[in-house]
């Protein structure tokens, strides 16, 4: 049985989002949020950091590193990252079995795309957006939004009379992560990474 959750994340809006949501995922597991000073932050430090706990990570313990895609290649991303774990002798998702000891998840394109694929949750925050925002060809797949998802959705508050000055996203975040429900996002992406938190949650 997982015991608990180390998470590292490469700012802090989704550290935010993930202190409201992953109560809602663990149940009975605890978990730790290590949050980095951006990607490549993360990205330099990360080999240290999984050496260091390949001394000593519990058996019920599990890592879930979580970086956005960005303008990355999705694919070569995730490569890193898996040679990252294996190289520090951490057992991966990737490589198969029930058992892991770490968990790599790519967020395309950034957050606040698992925004737009609960937009109810959104709607719930900030009730003046519009309803039909998913049906609009600009937003039906949440990881495939063009010119930024920040910036698309600073636009859409804007454009309803929230954020005047410029989306703040920490405060975005809180919001909307406080409604979200998992099990009915739209972004593929978002559900990747439900799907890992229950693989660790399934262990025996």
């Amino acid at each position: 049985m997982l015991e608990k959750l180390m998470i590292f994340v490469e700012e802090i809006s989704m550290e935010a989002a993930l202190e409201q949501l992953m109560p809602k995922l663990l149940q009975d597991a605890e978990f730790e949020i290590f949050r980095f000073q951006c990607k490549d932050d993360l990205l330099k430090n990360l080999p240290a950091r999984l050496r260091a706990y390949s001394s000593w990570l519990p058996p019920e313990w599990a890592i879930l590193v979580l970086v956005d895609r960005d303008n990355s290649d999705c694919r070569e991303l995730k490569q890193q990252l898996e040679a990252v774990a294996q190289q520090s002798g951490l057992s991966t998702k990737t490589q198969g079995g029930d058992r892991f000891q770490v968990v790599n998840r790519i967020v395309i394109e950034e957050l606040e795309a698992w925004f737009f694929g609960d937009w109810p949750a959104v709607k719930q925050a900030y009730p003046r957006v519009q309803d039909n925002i998913p049906q609009k060809s600009p937003f039906r797949d949440p990881d495939a939004i063009k010119g930024g998802t920040w910036e698309a959705l600073e636009r859409v508050l804007k454009k309803a009379g929230y954020f005047p000055t410029g989306l703040n996203k920490l405060q975005c975040a809180r919001e909307v992560a406080t409604h979200m429900t998992p099990d009915a996002n739209r972004s593929a992406s978002f559900q990747a990474f439900v799907q890992a938190i229950n693989a660790a949650r399934a262990w025996e």
